[in-house]
């Protein structure tokens, strides 16, 4: 438990009480191997639907069993895509940031702050490499940034509480998973019934928020430990 606490300092000396790192321990090994299976799944993906623009089989069977849906649904899908809209995600950013600095966590604001804006940059970047559309030219969607952003905020707090709770690797990962299943299948589901983005799109950007987050926390975890 050594390694997850780190002292603050200030002039060579031990300033309050020790910073709890935002990547627990017990979880480093299996996040890492989440994160490179996450990554793997993002590549083949795109690289299996580069250039489409009309749903595959699995998708076209998916978004018609989504689609079924009635209009209340639409209604609670539209309020789960203002989630990740600029307003709706600034909203639970700024909120995510706000309890960590409320009860003094720095580096877990910084982490708030940095994963999921990191993770749908990710998105954004893929975007034109793939050069998956859907209705119309203009409408690039693989992967979706709205999946990777709910998903990688949902992430971070999940493993802000793993850490806080002091939970074990088996507990940590479970909650960690059951957390962003959670979030990626709400919002993906959102995003299809409205025909935002195609299923494996979602996946796409799913799979992105797992492959972005724990490499984002890793480092946030490095430059507290180095700052005077």
């Amino acid at each position: 438990m050594l390694d997850d606490l780190t002292p603050l300092t200030r002039g060579g000396r031990t300033a309050g009480r020790p910073e709890r790192a935002v990547l627990p321990p017990a979880l480093r090994g299996g996040l890492g191997v989440m994160a490179g299976l996450a990554g793997l799944v993002v590549l083949v993906l795109g690289v299996l639907h580069a250039g489409e623009s009309e749903p595959g089989r699995v998708d076209a069977r998916i978004w018609a069993a989504v689609d079924r849906a009635g209009p209340m649904w639409r209604d609670v899908a539209l309020a789960t895509d203002f989630l990740g809209e600029p307003l709706g995600a600034a909203v639970l950013v700024v909120a995510a940031v706000a309890g960590c600095l409320l009860v003094r966590w720095p580096r877990a604001a910084l982490l708030a702050a940095g994963g999921p804006a990191l993770a749908v940059g990710a998105t954004t970047l893929l975007k034109p490499l793939v050069g998956r559309t859907i209705h119309g030219d203009d409408n690039l969607s693989y992967p979706s940034g709205h999946t990777a952003f709910l998903t990688a905020l949902v992430l971070v707090v999940a493993l802000l509480v793993t850490g806080r709770l002091g939970l074990g690797r088996a507990a940590g990962l479970s909650l960690v998973l059951a957390a962003a299943l959670a979030a990626g299948a709400a919002m993906g589901w959102a995003q299809v019934l409205l025909g935002a983005h195609y299923p494996t799109d979602v996946l796409g950007g799913w799979c992105t928020a797992l492959a972005v987050v724990p490499a984002a926390a890793w480092p946030a975890d490095a430059w507290s430990r180095r700052r005077p």
